[in-house]
């Protein structure tokens, strides 16, 4: 029922079904056609896999989450003790997914290890959800950060006009969409680019604070966990901000039938991306706080450009341009990835047949990676930064919960699963609990926006039995599905 059988390809069609055979013409028309199977190939090498995490994860967060982290635990010590015990917790995570990325070898990382785990009906709701809601406002929040540092240096003594950052950010989208499509390597090569372009831009920032803890500037780092007591409410949304900053480790596994060496690679890419990563971003907020008081961080729009102007004269026009890359790098490792985890489920039957086709061509999922553009243009103009970051949080981390808990699960349904890499037992145990104590916390905390995210959510049961289950369908509702 949820696996569609294959399908060959059309007379004059430029797509061919993902896992199919068809019979492509040979450019000689004299000659007959042979039989090729039309796949996404083995592009991702071990640098390839560490520029799509860090590349992915180094994004707007670590620019946008010190505010946000700050203003919910109240001091610059404990936004510090934050930024690291997310760092450690995301590195947990991220070692569970590459346990299952190495005896799971299939592309689509959160869907399909639900989908092994559970079943159908939880993957159908995670892959409705992630269409819906998760990949939508994730890429609105981050272009949305990109369209605010790319125009930044034009507009550096007076406000930045809304319209204006959503108008360069849709431009970026756009851009974004039409790379994905056009070439996987293409795609790669920009995001190993990219990936330096955000190391520079840390380094930028790291470097200068540094030089200022060297020549005494600590006293931001005076009676460093006085101020506001860090409350029941706020606690989770710091954490949130903070995981939302680190998040990015998950996308290599929704690639994994791309990548060459996977048993290898996959272990190796992550953990040498969660180190980097974790060791710059505190780094990166301990030089935040040698330049600029908890008060000031809170009052700016641009932390990184504020700490520019007041160390770096005229040449802080330089660091804006470094995030806006930085941001663009996130967008192309996020849509890069996800409409993998699109084309999986279509390929399973939960999403129309249209999105498991690969280009003949260029071999790339193109259907999988433009229907996002309209989803992310509605969030785009019509969401809040902070709001849709909130909004989010909430189905993301409860279905990465769950995806950890499964790694528990298979660890006794399937004790004999070959696991080349393989951790401890209370890694995941730990991961999972924090991720759904947090879920259950932001309830109380935040109960408008994940009380939003939890209906939509819901509404991927009925759909299931909709859209899958339900067998009786007429004749041009099963058109419209492409069945």
């Amino acid at each position: 029922m949820y696996r569609k059988a294959a399908v060959t390809t059309l007379p004059n069609g430029s797509y061919l079904q993902g896992q199919s055979n068809g019979r492509l013409p040979s450019l000689d028309s004299g000659q007959p056609a042979r039989e090729e199977k039309v796949v996404l190939k083995k592009k991702v090498t071990l640098l390839r896999g560490i520029s799509i995490i860090i590349g992915t994860i180094i994004g707007a967060g670590i620019f946008i989450s010190p505010k946000g982290i700050l203003k919910n635990t109240g001091s610059v010590g404990m936004s510090l003790t934050v930024w690291t015990a997310c760092g450690i917790l995301s590195l947990f995570g991220a070692l569970c997914y590459a346990e299952l990325g190495t005896c799971i070898k299939k592309s689509g990382g959160h869907y399909t290890y639900i989908l092994e785990a559970f079943g159908p009906l939880p993957a159908f709701v995670r892959v409705w959800v992630e269409l819906l809601i998760i990949r939508p406002a994730a890429t609105a929040v981050i272009s949305l950060a990109f369209g605010r540092y790319i125009l930044e240096p034009f507009f550096m003594q007076c406000e930045i006009p809304e319209l204006a950052i959503k108008l360069i950010t849709a431009v970026g989208i756009t851009l974004v969409m039409v790379l994905n499509s056009t070439s996987v390597s293409w795609s790669a090569r920009i995001q190993i680019f990219l990936t330096f372009c955000k190391l520079v831009a840390i380094l930028i920032i790291i470097v200068p604070g540094v030089i200022q803890l060297i020549k005494g500037e600590t006293q931001h780092f005076k009676n460093a966990f006085a101020g506001n007591d860090a409350s029941v409410m706020g606690l989770p949304l710091a954490f949130y901000s903070g995981m939302y900053a680190y998040s990015g480790w998950f996308y290599l596994n929704f690639v994994t039938e791309e990548v060459e060496n996977p048993e290898k690679n996959i272990p190796l890419a992550i953990c040498i991306s969660m180190i980097i990563v974790t060791v710059g971003y505190v780094l990166t907020n301990v030089a935040y706080f040698t330049t600029i008081s908890a008060g000031e961080l809170l009052l700016s729009k641009a932390v990184a450009v504020t700490f520019a102007e007041r160390l770096m004269g005229n040449f802080s026009l330089a660091v804006p341009v470094f995030v806006a890359l930085s941001c663009f790098g996130s967008m192309n490792g996020g849509i890069f990835a996800v409409s993998r985890m699109f084309f999986v489920a279509s390929r399973e039957g939960h999403l129309p047949e249209i999105l498991s086709m690969i280009h003949v061509r260029k071999h790339t999922p193109l259907p999988a990676v433009i229907v996002l553009h309209p989803l992310t243009m509605i969030m785009l103009f019509n969401g809040d930064l902070y709001s849709l970051l909130n909004f989010l949080s909430f189905a993301r981390w409860l279905f990465i919960g769950l995806v950890v808990a499964g790694l528990i699960y298979l660890r006794y349904k399937r004790p004999d699963m070959p696991r080349p890499f393989k951790v401890p037992l209370f890694i995941p145990a730990l991961f999972s609990f924090t991720c759904l104590f947090m879920v259950a916390l932001s309830l109380y905390s935040d109960p408008v926006n994940t009380g939003i995210g939890f209906a939509i959510t819901l509404t991927g049961v009925p759909a299931y039995y909709l859209f899958i289950v339900w067998d009786k369908k007429p004749k041009w509702f099963r058109k419209l599905l492409g069945k």
